[in-house]
């Protein structure tokens, strides 16, 4: 069997995705790989496939219990043999699984990184062949990455301990150039493939809105998104029992998950959102890593996250199946604050770094927090500000955004930004936003008489422009370079390198606005349903998903994928060879034990409809 072969038989696509070809091609060859690839981009199927192909067994050390329980159920429903170790199983059931694996009877298995040097386990794996160790979630290897865990440093002691070492792959969503060389200078990866694929999701849609309440926002969206599943991310575990309390009395069934509640209760909140019996899980951070449920349309933010590397994978966690989902950050100002807290007294790793580096992670988080604020309050097009970050070139507008599907214009702001520069430059450059804002709009206040700003020449300069005017023009200042904004508890404004070219070189300084007078345009993807072919069937084949997987005891997306169903609905396929020809997700395992009954669904819809 080869790998299109077994791509085809256990998982139902005829090609591979862009990117994946390279990574199977280099692992079969016994080459170390590097693969960074965005969420739902399908890196699991870059080791799943070359692990059924080669001998002796594939080790993926994964972060989190979710993530391989959720990959290990997909995989046997696949028809693949795989398992588990980590402390979700008993002592008898940790030792039924290393008895089975001796046995030759898995070939992926799944473990922590914290059991790689466990007696027990390594006794396991001396006796046994491991042809590949595939890491996910490879920053968290990185102090500088968003998710540093300890534990990741334990990997290259593991497979040094081996006999034969075996071919290392790194997998990871989000890593800048630096990360990128951190993975593969703590993975020891020898001479790798590097594969790194476009950040680009276009599936996605992509907002930001700054509302007066963001509870009744929040009641506004949801609207958009009908008995459909979705994640609600909050900063702390005081906001997710606030908003988690408030949308259940609001009448939206949520569930909770948050570092504080007892591993039970994490646990069953977790399941009862992959199968379904709660449409929405209001969680911190804590949530979600490896999470595969492919049928999130919908992740909101509640709080602005820490970094963007953060936002990205947690707002990538809409859409895994390729279909229609939006991703929407509600901000306000706190969110800074907040986060500037958590930077300063939260840090997981911090006693496994000496002071020095803990200092420099410290500035590194700052400015990361600095960017994730310049998107949450841009007015470019926020795909094109993502990509931009993570070094990837797109166009300037996307149309496919909130703020590129905006009533919008360009206005010159020359003036006012002159006005704004030499402000800081007369004042020192000592003094923050909020305080130059005020000598800017001319506020009588205790501390601008205090410290004399009244009697500046730029006082009052821009006095006809809101609080708000002012501080969107100086934040299109800093994003374009114009200014900079220094580190500590009080950030000072100063001039940037772009500064003197506006202020004595006559450059133009142009920023897009929202009209106030017209009302956001409608998203081109704000229903997850509206591109469906023939919706009612799709309904029906939903259903019947629903159905078969509460007897199967598996969550719906694992039967077919919303994408899957979304092609039956499309090409209604009344064979089973029609069904695997035409439709992608359809393994022969699943054909074998599902096609028969939506091709069922699928025949009884058509009947209808010529009977009409």
């Amino acid at each position: 069997m080869n790998q299109l072969q077994v791509l085809k038989e256990y998982f139902g696509y005829d090609s591979f995705r862009s990117g994946q070809q390279e990574v199977v091609d280099a692992l079969l060859k016994g080459r170390d790989v590097l693969a960074v690839m965005p969420t739902g981009a399908g890196k699991s199927i870059c080791f799943q496939v070359p692990a059924l192909l080669l001998p002796g067994i594939t080790l993926v050390i994964s972060p989190l219990i979710s993530l391989m329980q959720d990959q290990v159920r997909e995989l046997v429903e696949a028809g693949v043999p795989a398992a588990y170790l980590n402390s979700a199983l008993t002592d008898a059931q940790y030792a039924h699984a290393l008895r089975n694996a001796a046995a030759g009877k898995y070939k992926i298995i799944y473990v922590a990184p914290e059991r790689l040097l466990t007696e027990r386990f390594l006794a396991f794996v001396r006796r046994v062949q491991i042809s590949l160790v595939a890491v996910d979630e490879a920053h968290c290897v990185s102090q500088w990455g968003q998710d540093f865990r300890p534990g990741y440093l334990q990997i290259t002691q593991f497979t040094a301990g081996l006999d034969v070492r075996p071919t290392l792959a790194a997998f990871t969503a989000t890593a800048t150039e630096t990360v990128k060389a951190d993975i593969v200078r703590l993975l020891e990866l020898k001479n790798p493939c590097e594969v790194v694929t476009g950040f680009d999701r276009e599936n996605l849609f992509y907002e930001v809105r700054r509302p007066h309440s963001k509870k009744d926002e929040l009641l506004k969206l949801l609207t958009r998104f009908p008995e459909e599943s979705g994640i609600v991310y909050c900063s702390t575990r005081k906001a997710v029992e606030d908003v988690c309390t408030f949308l259940n009395d609001q009448g939206h069934p949520a569930a909770r998950y948050h570092a504080g509640l007892t591993q039970e209760e994490r646990q069953k909140n977790q399941e009862d959102f992959l199968y379904d019996r709660v449409a929405i899980m209001v969680a911190t951070n804590a949530f979600g890593m490896g999470i595969d449920k492919s049928n999130v349309r919908f992740v909101i933010h509640f709080n602005m996250p820490k970094d963007l590397e953060s936002y990205y994978q947690e707002a990538g966690r809409a859409g895994r199946d390729g279909a229609p989902a939006q991703c929407i950050l509600l901000y306000n100002g706190q969110d800074v604050r907040t986060n500037k807290f958590l930077i300063e007294h939260g840090s997981d790793s911090g006693d496994a770094l000496d002071e020095q580096t803990r200092q420099e992670v410290r500035k590194k988080d700052l400015e990361r927090l600095r960017q994730m604020t310049f998107y949450s309050t841009t007015q470019r097009c926020l795909r094109h500000f993502i990509l931009h970050y993570f070094d990837e070139k797109s166009p300037a507008f996307c149309n496919a955004c909130g703020n590129c599907s905006a009533a919008s214009e360009k206005r010159d702001i020359t003036v006012d930004a002159q006005k704004i520069l030499c402000c800081i430059r007369r004042t020192g450059e000592r003094y923050g936003a909020s305080l130059i804002t005020s000598v800017l709009r001319g506020e009588d206040t205790e501390r601008v008489r205090d410290l004399r700003l009244d009697k500046q020449s730029t006082y009052g300069a821009l006095s006809a422009l809101s609080q708000r005017e002012v501080r969107e023009r100086i934040q299109w200042l800093l994003e374009s370079g114009c200014l900079c904004c220094s580190d500590g508890e009080y950030p000072t404004l100063s001039l940037g390198t772009a500064a003197p070219e506006v202020l004595f070189h006559g450059k133009t300084v142009q920023m897009r606005t929202v009209k106030t007078e017209q009302k956001l345009a409608a998203p081109k993807r704000q229903r997850p349903g509206s591109e469906i072919v023939h919706p009612e069937l799709f309904e029906r084949l939903r259903a019947l998903r629903k159905k078969i997987a509460a007897k199967q005891s598996v969550p719906a997306y694992v039967v077919f994928t919303d994408a899957t169903l979304r092609a039956m609905s499309e090409f209604m396929p009344t064979t089973e060879r029609e069904m695997v020809g035409k439709v992608t997700g359809v393994g022969e395992k699943k054909l074998r034990r599902y096609g028969q009954q939506f091709l069922d669904c699928i025949q009884e819809y058509k009947s209808e409809m010529n009977n009409i």
